[in-house]
C-alpha cells in the first residue's frame, strides 16, 4: 500500500504538536516529582512534631517548651541559609540544592532518633532546618522559576496544592509509625523515605543543567534587578514577614484564643480544621484562573482576606466563614509569594530574589510562638486577637503600595 502524501505544513505542524506534548509530559514529570517531594519533607520536618512533640517529651521528660523549641531553631536555621540556598539555585539550578535539602533533612533525622540529651536534640533540629533551606516551597519555586522563567507560574500553583496535603497525608502515617515503632523509629522511617522517594525523584527527573531562561510573555512593569533592594522588594518582605508572623501565631494559640472567646474545646478544634479544606480551595480557584490575572490580584486577595478573617472574630461574625476566609488568604499567599516575583523582577534574578525574600518569612515564623506566648501572658487571649488583626493590616497596606507602584510602571512603559 503507498504511503499517503503529507505537505510539509502538515508535517510541520505534527512535529511541532509532538514536541509540545513531550514538553508538557515532562512539565508533568517535574512538578509531580516535586509534588511527591514537597508532601515528604513538609511531613518530616515543619509538620513532624504535631504528632511526634507528646511521645518525646513522655519518653525524655523534657519539657514542652524545650520540645517545640526544635521546630523554632529549624525556622531559624533556614531563615540564615535561604539567601545562599538562592544563590547556589541561580547559578546552579535546583537539582543538586534540593537533593542536598533532603539529604540534610534525612541526616537530621536519623541525628534526632538517636538524641538522647536535649543538645544533640536541637542539633539535630538545626540541621533538619538547613536541610528545609535546600527542599521546602522557596527552594521548588526557585528551581521551577530557573527551568520555566515567567511560565513557571502555574507550575507554581499546581506544586502548592500537592504540598496542600502533606499534614492530610503525614499526620496519620506518623501516628501509624508511632504506634507501630516509637518516636525514634518514625524519624528512622522518615529518613528512609527521603533518601528512597524524594532523593531519586529530584536526581532522576530535574533537568541536570537548567535551560537558559527566555521570556515568552513579558511583564509591560519594568523588570527590577535583585541587586537593587528597591520598593517592590521590600513591600513583598515586610508582608511576608507579617503573614508570617500572623500565621504562625495563630496556628500556635488558635485554641487558646478560641477558648477564651467562649468557644468549648471541641468546637474550637472543630473549627480549625476548616483552615485546611479552605487553603486548597483557593488554590483550586485560582488554578482555574489559568493565569489570566496578574499576581498582583492573588496578593490582594490573599492579604485581604487574611484581614478580614482576623476582623470576622473581632467582630464575632460567625467563626466558621471568618476561619475560611483567613484559610483561603493564607491559602493564596503561598501562590503569590512564589508567582508574584516572576511578574515584578527579572526573570534570570528569581532564585536570588526568593531566597532573600525567604529568610525575614522564616525568622519571623521561628520568633512568632514565643512572642504570641509572651503577649498573651501578659495580655491574654483576647487583646492577643487584636494585635493579629492589626498586624494582619500591614500585608494589605504593602499590597496596596506594590499595586499602585505596578500600575505607575505599566503606565510609564505604555506612553
Amino acid at each position: 500500500m503507498a504511503k499517503p502524501n503529507i505537505s510539509p505544513i502538515a508535517w510541520l505542524n505534527d512535529r511541532q504538536n509532538r514536541r509540545s506534548a513531550m514538553i508538557l509530559s515532562q512539565r508533568s514529570q517535574v512538578i509531580s516529582a516535586l509534588g511527591i517531594v514537597m508532601i515528604l519533607t513538609w511531613g518530616s520536618s515543619f509538620y513532624l512534631l504535631a504528632v511526634l512533640a507528646e511521645p518525646i517529651r513522655l519518653e525524655t521528660g523534657w519539657g514542652a517548651g524545650a520540645v517545640t523549641a526544635g521546630v523554632s531553631l529549624a525556622l531559624l536555621a533556614s531563615g540564615l541559609a535561604s539567601g545562599w540556598v538562592g544563590r547556589l539555585i541561580q547559578r546552579d539550578g535546583g537539582r543538586r540544592v534540593l537533593a542536598g535539602g533532603i539529604t540534610l533533612i534525612a541526616a537530621g533525622l536519623v541525628l534526632l532518633g538517636l538524641s538522647r540529651s536535649l543538645p544533640v536534640y536541637l542539633v539535630a533540629w538545626a540541621v533538619i532546618g538547613l536541610g528545609m533551606a535546600g527542599a521546602l516551597y522557596d527552594a521548588a519555586f526557585s528551581t521551577l522559576g530557573r527551568i520555566y522563567g515567567r511560565e513557571a507560574r502555574s507550575a507554581i500553583t499546581t506544586l502548592t496544592l500537592w504540598g496542600g496535603f502533606a499534614s492530610t497525608v503525614c499526620w496519620p502515617v506518623s501516628a501509624f509509625l508511632v504506634e507501630l515503632v516509637g518516636w525514634r523509629g518514625t524519624c528512622f522511617a522518615y529518613a528512609a523515605l527521603n533518601l528512597g522517594v524524594c532523593l531519586p525523584l529530584c536526581w532522576i527527573v530535574l533537568p541536570r543543567v537548567p535551560p537558559v531562561l527566555t521570556v515568552a510573555t513579558p511583564d509591560p512593569a519594568l523588570p527590577v534587578p535583585a541587586s537593587q533592594y528597591g520598593l517592590r522588594f521590600w513591600c513583598l518582605a515586610i508582608a511576608g514577614a507579617m503573614l508570617a508572623m500572623v500565621s504562625s501565631i495563630w496556628s500556635v494559640h488558635l485554641i487558646t484564643i478560641m477558648t477564651a472567646q467562649g468557644y468549648a474545646l471541641a468546637a474550637a478544634v472543630a473549627l480549625g480544621t476548616l483552615i485546611g479544606p479552605a487553603q486548597v480551595g483557593a488554590r483550586v480557584l485560582e488554578m482555574m484562573g489559568r493565569g489570566r490575572h496578574h499576581p498582583i490580584w492573588t496578593m490582594m486577595a490573599s492579604t485581604g482576606l487574611v484581614l478580614l478573617g482576623f476582623l470576622g472574630l473581632v467582630l464575632e461574625i460567625p467563626a466558621s466563614a471568618a476561619l475560611v476566609a483567613y484559610g483561603a488568604g493564607n491559602g493564596l499567599w503561598s501562590i503569590a509569594r512564589g508567582a508574584l516575583p516572576l511578574s515584578i523582577f527579572a526573570p534570570e534574578d528569581y532564585a536570588l530574589i526568593m531566597g532573600r525574600l525567604a529568610g525575614p518569612v522564616l525568622v519571623a515564623s521561628a520568633v512568632a510562638p514565643l512572642l504570641g506566648a509572651l503577649l498573651i501572658q501578659h495580655y491574654g487571649a483576647a487583646a492577643m486577637l487584636w494585635v493579629l488583626m492589626m498586624g494582619a493590616v500591614v500585608p494589605v497596606a504593602a499590597a496596596v503600595i506594590l499595586y499602585w507602584d505596578i500600575l505607575r510602571d505599566r503606565q510609564i512603559h505604555s506612553l
